[in-house]
């Protein structure tokens, strides 16, 4: 039997990929301390690496696909496939951001003063290309956690750090003076197994689910009746994806109007379909949109 290879990324992504899987059609089993968690697909095998060794593994065929951050493959210069980009998190689902940032009482406030300086970090390589693109002379230092500590406690002049929402960053008197690289997760493969048209098939129709399930996220599906009479003033209020789909109601001069909305109008457009006629209104999640 054919069998592709995929990577499921440890640490903080983690669970949230499971559950994209899930969402998307696959079960993940998990066992404490084993890195080889079960999946519900005899042509998937799973292995759990961390992200930031993801795409090395990838590219050198060890796994023939798998999830990572773009800045972990910038980072190893990695020669794969970038089949998706997965924009998700477990906070805000928004892209992450590596960012320049020194104390709050800084007299640095912008690159050209880092010249001269230490910058400790965990993402070396494509800090030291940035600055040597930038010609500013800057000394390069890994940081193997608590970055913001390094700064504070002055082992270091300034931290290239990721973030979110800075609230970690703030939290320890730190200000941005530059933002360098905006990430977000991707699905990505081997070139080898991407021009094997079997695996390539696989890969895509994985990626196309994940992708669905994550453009579902946020979405919901509305149904309703609604009188003949009252239809098109129902029909006006209605956004959709293309169009709402409406259906004759068996022997009755009535209609069954169905549409996807976002989430966050449900709450504003319910009372206004309601005075428009609408009525029998339920609102269901999606699993997938495709």
């Amino acid at each position: 039997m054919k069998l592709l290879k995929l990577g499921i990324p440890k640490g903080s992504l983690e669970k949230a990929t499971i559950e994209l899987f899930d969402k998307s059609g696959w079960k993940i089993k998990t066992v404490s301390r084993n890195y080889f968690p079960e999946i519900d697909d005899p042509e998937l095998s799973c292995s759990i690496c961390r992200p930031q060794e993801m795409s090395r593994y990838i590219e050198d065929g060890i796994l023939d696909a798998g999830i990572t951050g773009k800045d972990w493959t910038l980072e190893n210069e990695s020669d794969v496939v970038v089949v998706a980009d997965l924009v998700y998190s477990k906070v805000s689902r928004k892209p992450t951001r590596w960012v320049v940032a020194v104390p709050g009482d800084s007299d640095i406030n912008c690159l050209t003063d880092l010249e001269g300086k230490k910058i400790s970090t965990e993402l070396v390589n494509f800090t030291r290309n940035f600055f040597k693109d930038k010609k500013i002379n800057v000394d390069i230092e890994f940081s193997w956690g608590a970055t913001e500590a390094k700064v504070v406690s002055k082992l270091a002049d300034a931290i290239v750090e990721v973030t979110e929402t800075e609230t970690t960053i703030r939290a320890h008197g730190l200000k941005v003076i530059y933002e360098m690289l905006e990430s977000n997760t991707q699905f990505i493969a081997n070139k080898k197994s991407w021009d094997d048209p079997w695996k390539r098939e696989k890969i895509e129709n994985i990626a196309m689910l994940l992708q669905g399930a994550l453009k579902a996220d946020n979405i919901v599906g509305l149904k309703l009746n609604v009188a003949n009479e009252n239809l098109e003033r129902v029909i006006a209020l209605m956004p959709s994806m293309n169009a709402p789909t409406i259906a004759h109601l068996y022997n009755k001069d009535w209609c069954s109007v169905e549409t996807v909305i976002s989430e966050h109008e449900v709450r504003d457009i319910i009372p206004r379909l309601i005075k428009a006629g609408a009525e029998g209104i339920i609102e269901y999640p999606l699993s997938k949109v495709i």
